[in-house]
């Protein structure tokens, strides 16, 4: 059941992405009165589970319907030779559908090498309603309108996200213990109790993104308040692989305070009670959750001393440890109890430059990760994911908090993507539209298709890196 409400999410989310973005190029042709032949929600090889068209002023529907071909061999069909029910002799009005292949979807605009490859019809002489013979900057508003409508659902999710649920994070300042570091970051150089205070002088906030800032920006030195003394950490970039892939490098530390002790546990009836705090194990000082754990790791299936603070007096209770290393209590994690937690609430009107804010500040981030993944020693290129790792960040359950918070994060992603000066995607056609702007000259039809072929290679490749990584990920961990 979690595995089915994961794949229904990602095609949720996916399937409003490509129609915004769809819908973008869409808008903008229509605006410039450019024909667009389909537009589709998923891809139709052989046959559409939908389609509907309006002809003569009335919509007709069709459902499993085979797609029909507009050309003979190289020669195009003679519309006038066709059946009076042909949806074929009615090309002006654009063919709306869906398709039975969920892996996106297409606005196919005439006149214009695309996806489609229709190599065919621009042999054609040019026609007024065509892509191709529209002014280069409004060619540049078709291309950019699918990118430009991706940025702008981000925004629009981002502020309804502010207005319903408004903003709760822990700032880093209000991490009071600090952090608990695991073995990378220990061989790195911090320390349980260590306070950041910035990666390369710039100062950290938000408590849950310093491991992102730090591998996002390949920061080389860190600034922490260690007890009373401020010291310097370098980080060697050889780290940033292992970071990519380590998880919990820097946790949050809290108190180890007992929030409840089941019946039928080894220490049931040792005297622990709700609300003790540990502050020493075998006469060692610790009152971290994480720093402990690590101590009774020592002591497994061995009795230790712990020492109690109670109401504000101190005691001493003999705790068994089981073979993993646990005294088997429940802890009270109500961060609440032990840190300050920022919480911002907006009203609609405030709601707008904060989605504004949100949304640039993931492009920003997004680019700087995409920077990563483009540099071979950082190894990031093997954390590249295709539809499997995206189904793995959607939540198990419903939760709609989650589900706009990552629809608006992958919206952001798409449009990032496109935009990248590389033929086959948005960006690519952008690139030869700035080139034909400058110089005065259109690239060749032959151009055209030779960086169409190159940018369909790449993509495929990334395809099957991004598969590759996926599957290698299921049966290596």
């Amino acid at each position: 059941m979690v595995i089915l409400i994961k794949i229904i999410q990602v095609i949720f989310a996916l399937s409003l992405l490509v129609l915004v973005h769809e819908f973008g190029h869409f808008l903008f042709a229509k605006l410039f009165k450019t024909r667009v032949d389909k537009f589709y929600l998923f891809f139709n090889p052989g046959i559409s589970l939908f389609k509907t068209k309006k002809i003569n002023g009335k919509w007709k529907c069709k459902f499993f319907a085979k797609n029909l071909p507009d050309y003979d061999g190289e020669t195009r069909i003679d519309i006038n030779t066709l059946p009076e029910d042909d949806w074929r002799r009615f090309p002006d009005n654009t063919e709306y559908g869906i398709g039975w292949l969920p892996l996106g979807g297409y606005c196919k605009i005439a006149g214009m090498i695309d996806e489609s490859m229709d190599k065919e019809a621009m042999k054609l002489p040019p026609q007024p309603w065509e892509f191709r013979t529209k002014p280069a900057w409004q060619r540049f508003f078709i291309m950019f309108g699918g990118v430009f409508f991706n940025f702008i659902l981000a925004i629009v999710l981002y502020a309804a996200i502010l207005t319903s649920w408004g903003e709760e994070y822990l700032k880093n300042e209000d991490a009071v213990y600090g952090i608990a570091v695991n073995d990378l970051s220990y061989e790195i150089g911090f320390r349980d109790g260590d306070k950041i205070l910035s990666f390369d002088g710039v100062p950290t906030n938000d408590f849950s993104q310093l491991q992102i800032d730090m591998v996002r920006s390949q920061a080389r030195e860190a600034l922490v308040l260690r007890g009373k003394d401020t010291i310097s950490i370098s980080i060697d970039n050889i780290y940033i692989p292992a970071s990519l892939n380590t998880p919990n490098m820097f946790s949050l530390a809290f108190p180890f305070v007992v929030g409840d002790i089941q019946p039928g546990t080894i220490n049931e009836h040792s005297g622990l009670v709700k609300g003790d705090e540990v502050v020493a194990v075998n006469h060692n000082d610790m009152y971290i959750v994480q720093e402990i754990q690590k101590e009774l790791k020592k002591h497994k299936s061995e009795e230790i001393t712990a020492t109690i603070e109670r109401g504000g007096s101190t005691i001493e209770l003999p705790l068994k440890v089981d073979t993993a290393g646990m005294i088997q209590v429940m802890l009270d994690t109500d961060l609440t109890k032990y840190f300050k937690i920022t919480k911002n609430e907006y009203s609609f009107l405030s709601s707008i430059p904060a989605g504004c804010t949100k949304a640039y500040r993931t492009i920003r981030n997004y680019v700087k990760e995409l920077g990563l993944i483009f540099s071979p020693k950082t190894e990031a290129y093997k954390s590249v994911g295709s539809f499997i790792t995206i189904g793995k960040i959607f939540p198990g359950t419903w939760d709609w908090f989650k589900v706009w918070s990552l629809t608006a994060m992958l919206s952001i992603m798409l449009g990032v993507l496109n935009i990248l000066p590389i033929p086959a995607l948005d960006g690519g056609h952008i690139l030869f539209l700035f080139i034909e702007m400058i110089t005065g000259r259109k690239p060749s039809l032959k151009v055209l298709e030779i960086a169409q072929t190159i940018g369909m290679i790449l993509l495929i490749a990334l395809m099957i890196l991004a598969f590759g990584n996926d599957i290698r990920g299921l049966f290596i961990k």
